[in-house]
């Protein structure tokens, strides 16, 4: 380093800004990973493949007049927000237009966290397996890893600064996690190329975790900037919305979100006056899709039920192989059966669909298929590796004869601490896994205590044990070996065993149960390697 002054200010803002951030980051990159396969794990857990039944046609009419049975849908919007790659679809029943008319059926609805209310109806329904539930009912593994991985399990903290506190502190996290990744850039920058090829495994562990956090680092620099600018949008994106509307909309939030494309700002006046027949939505559906026969369905909007005001909009996802950011909507007069407004799938996006495609498509890495997902899957856990790495070479260069009693004790703590509740997150999600499918209970309740009293009890107990060596090596063998177990319950419980998942072509749950012998292979062999360099370093 030319300049030893700026190498110091680098250094000690890349350690400051890691130490705080690390061990929300670790819990982020983990369940980030995992929630590359979200739609794979609702079809393993669900026993629902979409890639088998990707052909069935969603049953519209039939969900309607289900609900025609139970309420008077007169006047009401229901709208359908169909799961990307999954046979579930989110329906959502609005109260009613008309104040004439009385309701058929006055029990108490289903609610959906804040979308309930007292005329309402939220329900998920799975229209494979011909089931619907609320959403804490069908909450699912996949959902779980998702929501974990922006913090949102922690909004149920009474802690409001204007906005959940979960979204506000995975904000400020990934802001952490930007400033380090350029801290640490900068850190490395003279000696990048040299450091990048530079590994010995058999020295001492300060250099071991020095190698290995410099060139991982490097090689995901690129994945990992990419995460903590699109990430940081999304998550502050929802911080700003408030703010925003208020000083340029006067408070009306769909205006905002009907000019970005997030939301469509359709809006008819209710007439009072009632169709003299039943509208069918099929029709309308096969006209989309023979319109736009590649492109997927993305959400069913009918406004103003069964009155002449009635309109349909149908919005559609272009094949992301075609277009990147490309939506088509068809929105239907039901009196009429004509189109009053049409944006074709084959269109050119404006410029805020491009951007807003560009950041959700990069952050999900959902538009390469298999192929993609891995690479972002095995780069996410180097992402942890990272992390790991980076904590111990802050413990052992401090880890030092010099160094004061209580500071050692305090650095040692720490350390042991933060590993603990990191390492032990990949046996408590294979836990997890097996736990629910064994059990067969659906549900977000029975999610959370399995994986939070488990992770705590985990966590505990190598907290009090410390040994930093114990806890790395124990929860690489029990998540190793449980893995195994994960496609091993899926063929006791569903009789998805790996050859008939390749024989019925559902390539979701095979994909799935194949990652964890994968990743129980991996582990397993880290374990090993492990076990014979310390045997290396015992004899030397």
């Amino acid at each position: 380093m030319k300049n030893l002054r700026n190498y110091n200010i680098y250094f000690h803002l890349h350690t400051i800004s890691g130490i705080f951030a690390c061990l929300l980051l670790y819990v982020i990159f983990f369940a980030g990973t995992f929630s590359f396969f979200k739609q794979e794990i609702t079809a393993w857990q669900n026993n629902a493949s979409y890639a088998a039944y990707r052909h069935i046609a969603v049953p519209v009419d039939y969900i309607i007049d289900s609900l025609s049975a139970i309420k008077n849908l007169k006047g009401r919007d229901i709208d359908f927000y169909f799961v990307r790659n999954a046979t579930e679809t989110y329906v959502n029943v609005s109260a009613s237009s008309d104040t004439t008319i009385t309701d058929k059926n006055t029990r108490t609805t289903q609610k959906r966290g804040r979308r309930g209310g007292a005329d309402r109806i939220n329900f998920k329904y799975n229209y494979l397996k011909n089931s619907s539930g609320s959403y804490e009912d069908t909450y699912d593994m996949g959902e779980f890893l998702y929501r974990l991985h922006f913090l949102a399990q922690l909004n149920q903290i009474p802690i409001r600064l204007g906005h959940p506190f979960g979204y506000m502190l995975a904000g400020i996290v990934s802001f952490l996690f930007l400033f380090a990744l350029i801290t640490g850039i900068l850190l490395h920058w003279d000696k990048i190329i040299s450091n990048f090829f530079t590994f010995r495994p058999w020295t001492k562990l300060k250099t071991l975790w020095t190698d290995a956090h410099t060139a991982l680092g490097v090689i995901g620099f690129p994945y990992q900037f990419m995460f903590a600018v699109t990430g940081l949008f999304l998550i502050v994106n929802v911080v700003l919305v408030s703010p925003f509307s208020k000083l340029l909309y006067k408070s009306h939030e769909e205006e905002l979100y009907s000019d970005i494309g997030v939301r469509t700002n359709a809006s008819y006046t209710y007439t009072y006056d009632s169709l003299p027949q039943k509208i069918v939505m099929a029709p309308y559906l096969n006209d989309v899709k023979k319109k736009w026969p590649e492109a997927t369905l993305k959400s069913v909007q009918i406004i103003n039920y069964g009155d002449k005001s009635m309109h349909m909009v149908i919005e559609a996802d272009a094949d992301r192989k075609k277009s990147f950011a490309a939506t088509g909507k068809i929105v239907y007069e039901a009196a009429t059966g004509k189109v009053v407004d049409y944006v074709s799938v084959t269109d050119k996006p404006g410029y805020v669909q491009k951007v807003r495609a560009l950041l959700y498509r990069l952050h999900f890495g959902d538009y390469g298929g298999y192929p993609l997902k891995i690479i972002y899957f095995i780069l996410g856990i180097m992402g942890c590796v990272v992390i790991i790495s980076g904590i111990l070479i802050w413990y052992v260069a401090r880890d030092k004869k010099s160094t004061a009693p209580h500071k050692h004790k305090f650095n040692y703590w720490i350390t042991n601490i933060f590993l603990s509740i990191c390492l032990t997150m990949f046996p408590v999600t294979v836990i997890t896994f097996i736990a629910v499918k064994l059990s067969g209970i659906p549900g977000q309740s029975f999610i959370y205590k399995v994986y939070f009293y488990t992770w705590l009890c985990l966590s505990a107990l190598y907290v009090i044990r410390r040994n930093i060596q114990k806890t790395n090596k124990e929860t690489l063998l029990l998540g190793g070996v449980l893995c195994f177990f994960i496609p091993v319950a899926d063929g006791i419980t569903t009789g998805n065993w790996i050859w008939r998942s390749w024989n019925t072509g559902a390539s979701d749950i095979l994909i799935f149960n194949l990652l964890w012998i994968f990743i129980g292979t991996i582990a397993l062999i880290s374990f090993i390697k492990i076990k014979d360099h310390e045997r290396k370093q015992m004899l030397n």
